[in-house]
């Protein structure tokens, strides 16, 4: 039992994901005096965020302040740039003013996640929009209705306006999916009426580079969501990838060029600069390696958490199920430190996975009950288990209130 007059032991958590945001929610702050750095103020309940990106949900209903969610933490708006394990220290920098100061640590958590992965091709970064954060959402929400509106204007020549209405998504993983997915109820539920002239001509085509799409999902859901597909005019190209993005078109391997209005790029993701920096053993994908008490070996009072970090002779997915399981086992391993008492390892529960396919249809895949399944009664699953696992009860409120919102009103197609 720690002595009640003894100084708190200085918790750092880096990042504001599923892993530190759970971990922040679980551990006993009257143990602790604990500090939040990361370049945003917000957690981001990413599973919603292609909703976002059409209207469906609007764009607060998916962040928590960190200082609301956690009152009497200490919070700094940075960017960890370098760490010396020596001295416990974090370097960080300003993300506003680029000033360059360092936070002392007791116990440290890298939770930084990471970032989009363009593989090098050129012209990803400077063309193509990513769906990560809730900026990126906002982006191609505002892309979406300029290309409508511009397609829209009269005298506008048919092949420049074919073009502005061709989206393209990169990556046929659960987010470039769910995003097709949300873009074609845009056009079929609410484009149809607002814009009846171009809605007909708008086209979704969905590139992917190897043979399968949702390669994570039972075959007999990938097969079902190609169908599904295909009756809602969403082309699906396996075994296409991407050479090069331009400003207007697409360069496929093969040198077949693709025009189009849009490109969200969904392939997947990659260590971060501070990541890479850590003179950490790493894996074979950059994350950071640790120990089953997601403690970094040999580096006392270092763990790493979410998807910058692997768990050494683990292979486990890059998903919010994991980063939250993380988040509350090190938190019930601090608490349990805390009292004395010696904290368990972490272990993976398989929860399944789900995801959103369009027409009010979904897909789940949860081995542990043997569930296999797709349709409108997986919708009302997939939206229940959304739903409760939003962070606050104002999130899950907000959320509600905006389904019910665009089910009577339609979504908003304003751009600002």
């Amino acid at each position: 039992m720690s002595d009640e007059n003894a100084p708190k032991r200085r918790i750092v958590l880096l990042g504001t994901g599923f892993a530190t945001v759970t971990l922040l929610r679980n551990l006993r702050r009257d143990s602790y005096q604990i500090t939040v750095v990361s370049p945003r103020n917000h957690f981001l309940f990413t599973p919603l965020l292609p909703s976002t990106t059409v209207g469906t949900i609007e764009f607060r209903s998916v962040i928590e302040p960190i200082r609301q969610n956690r009152p009497g933490i200490e919070f700094f708006r940075a960017s960890a740039i370098r760490l010396d394990t020596q001295t416990r220290q974090v370097f960080c920098q300003d993300t506003m003013t680029r000033r360059e100061f360092a936070v002392p640590y007791d116990l440290l958590v890298i939770g930084v996640g990471a970032v989009n992965n363009s593989f090098g091709t050129p012209g990803v970064l400077e063309h193509a929009a990513f769906l990560k954060e809730a900026r990126d959402a906002r982006k191609i929400r505002n892309r979406i209705m300029d290309c409508i509106e511009q397609a829209s204007l009269p005298g506008t020549p048919a092949e420049e306006r074919n073009r502005l209405l061709h989206f393209a998504v990169v990556g046929g993983g659960p987010t470039g999916i769910e995003f097709a997915a949300e873009l074609r109820d845009l056009v079929d539920s609410d484009l149809t009426k607002t814009y009846p002239r171009v809605a007909p001509h708008v086209q979704i085509t969905l590139f992917e580079a190897s043979k399968e799409i949702l390669g994570s999902f039972d075959e007999t859901l990938r097969n079902y969501t190609k169908k599904h597909f295909k009756r809602q005019h969403i082309r699906i190209r396996l075994e296409s990838p991407v050479a090069e993005v331009r400003e207007k078109e697409l360069v496929l391997k093969g040198g077949e060029r693709v025009p189009m209005g849009l490109v969200v790029w969904s392939t997947g993701y990659g260590p971060g600069e501070f990541v890479k920096s850590l003179p950490f053993s790493k894996g074979r994908f950059g994350q950071v390696l640790t120990d089953e008490y997601l403690r970094i070996p040999d580096v006392e009072g270092v763990y790493a958490v979410g998807d910058c970090a692997q768990v050494s002779g683990r292979s486990l997915p890059q998903t919010a199920q994991v980063a939250m399981q993380q988040g509350k086992s090190l938190a019930a391993a601090f608490n349990a430190m805390e009292r004395g008492k010696q904290p368990r390892p972490f272990k993976f529960v398989n929860l399944g996975m789900l995801a959103y396919i369009g027409e009010n249809e979904a897909l789940a895949e949860i081995p542990k009950a043997g569930i296999f399944s797709r349709g409108m009664l997986t919708y009302l699953l997939w939206r229940s288990a959304y739903l409760t696992r939003l962070v606050s009860v104002k999130n899950k409120v907000l959320v509600l209130f905006d389904w019910v919102k665009t089910s009577v009103f339609g979504r908003d197609l304003s751009r600002f």
